[in-house]
């Protein structure tokens, strides 16, 4: 009796078993061997080492090159240009390339593209561009990719997928075959490039169930596939918000899922790859905008970067101006005490980086959806009570420290106070702020910051010079 062969062992040694070390994504080697082909000409050797390369890596290629040498390599990928480059691409730099190849490769590099990725390229163009770009592909893809744009940015609506496949309910397993297999490369009814579920529909086109792949290679032909099919499945509307899209992914464990127009019809679908590109979005959205910078500001020029930060930097010295006329209040105070001035930096430092760690843990749950109604108040009173602890011990040592420093226990018990209600406040504030920010419909990621670091300074100031003033003069 011969062995069944196990099929989920691979006894062939691959490529990463060879090595230690695998690396992922571009290798620095490889890029320093493409710039110097590069800056000799050689297009050749330039050819047969990006042939190696997928084309995500192709991407990150073209964003780390100088514009000189970016627009020398897209010369010699031309012929063959990788259409899915383009939607790897950081929106500068993929504008750059567009500019570099020119509307007509643009519009053969859609025609190839799923229309998710085809939106995600043509939303960015100009209008006159748009227009250019949709007149000239098929009618049907045209249609198509104008009513993904129709609506909102950011939608459900804009990141799904228009291919997928369907079937109607009296239809069985063997029918489903039979019309996979005979669309593959049907240019009529095409198949997506790569899809995982198959939705079964009623005669209005409203889905009823989904059916995975596997479940239909290990089903006989002759069942049914609403027999088969799974009725629950979580349906997104077509105008929900992205992030909501993602959230709803992490929280079902999803790969795909079907997306509905307002008529509950059947419209298109997303799936996880596009689910993790939004997630890293949001997630460098977030932490940009916390820094007071633009997401794509590593690729904007010296003129574009310099005005996107002067704003954020103009708030910061109006909120720098009020911590200083605290500080002016209590000018007597420093010139009688010089003390005062070498420690009060101390106090406002503090307050200020205890805040940021309470900001930081609120805007991400804020952003996971993870503060509701029935544990905000025991977050913030969790945040009092780190803040209190903190205030405590650190008031002990820096009291310590500027009582040794200047032999003055006075001094170190003034700063020991200032100390503790300024990790009060700075925990309340962290907590606060962006629940406030979010209610109002205003992202936390932005604005929090500088509403922290002004609350801390001012208070640390005031409450630390204050006190001087009471108890020391």
């Amino acid at each position: 009796m011969s062995e069944i062969p196990n099929v989920s062992e691979n006894t062939s040694e691959s490529p990463s078993d060879s090595s230690d070390e695998t690396v992922h994504g571009l290798a620095s080697e490889t890029e320093e061997q493409i710039v110097a082909a590069l800056i000799t000409n050689d297009e050749a050797g330039v050819q047969a080492l990006i042939d190696d390369l997928h084309y995500s890596d192709v991407a990150d290629l073209l964003e780390r090159l100088n514009e000189d040498d970016r627009s020398h390599l897209l010369r010699i990928l031309v012929p063959e240009f990788d259409a899915e480059i383009l939607s790897e691409l950081d929106e500068t730099i993929r504008d750059q390339v567009i500019d570099d190849l020119g509307l007509e490769s643009v519009v053969q590099a859609v025609a190839e593209l799923e229309t998710d990725d085809a939106v995600e390229i043509i939303e960015e163009l100009e209008e006159h561009e748009q227009q250019h770009v949709l007149g000239a592909i098929s009618d049907e893809d045209r249609a198509l990719i104008e009513e993904s744009l129709s609506y909102p940015e950011d939608s459900a609506g804009r990141l799904m997928q228009r291919e997928l496949v369907t079937v109607p309910t009296f239809w069985n397993v063997g029918d489903t075959i039979d019309f996979m297999r005979q669309n593959a490369d049907s240019d009529d009814n095409p198949l997506p490039d790569q899809f995982y579920v198959i939705y079964v529909v009623d005669p209005a086109h409203r889905p009823v169930g989904m059916v995975w792949l596997d479940k239909v290679l290990r089903t006989r032909r002759p069942v049914k596939m609403a027999e088969v099919m799974e009725p629950d499945m979580k349906v997104i509307p077509v105008t929900t918000d992205q992030e909501d899209v993602a959230f709803l992914f992490r929280q079902r464990d999803l790969v795909s899922a079907p997306v509905v127009d307002e008529g509950g019809r059947l419209i298109g679908a997303i799936t996880i790859d596009d689910i993790v590109d939004v997630i890293d979005e949001e997630h460098e959205e977030d932490i940009m905008r916390m820094g007071g910078v633009r997401e794509d500001d590593l690729y904007d020029a010296v003129l574009d970067t310099t005005r996107s930060r002067f704003s954020w930097l103009f708030v910061n010295l109006l909120t720098a101006i009020v911590a200083s006329v605290v500080i002016g209040l209590f000018d007597a105070t420093l010139d009688e005490i010089v003390a005062l001035a070498i420690l009060m930096p101390i106090v406002a430092s503090m307050g200020g980086n205890a805040g940021t760690q309470t900001l930081t843990v609120v805007v991400r749950a804020l952003a996971m959806k993870e503060l509701t109604a029935t544990n905000t108040t025991r977050l913030i009173g969790k945040e009092l009570l780190v803040g209190c602890a903190n205030g405590l011990v650190f008031a002990v040592l820096a009291g310590g420290v500027a009582w040794a420093w200047f032999n003055n226990p006075m001094l170190g018990g003034v700063i020991a106070i200032a100390m503790v209600v300024n990790m009060l406040v700075a925990g309340l504030a962290g907590t606060m702020i962006p629940l406030v920010l979010d209610r109002n419909d205003i992202d936390p990621a932005i604005a929090s910051s500088v509403f922290l670091t002004t609350i801390t300074d001012v208070v640390g100031f005031f409450v630390f010079l204050g006190l001087a003033a009471l108890i020391l003069l």
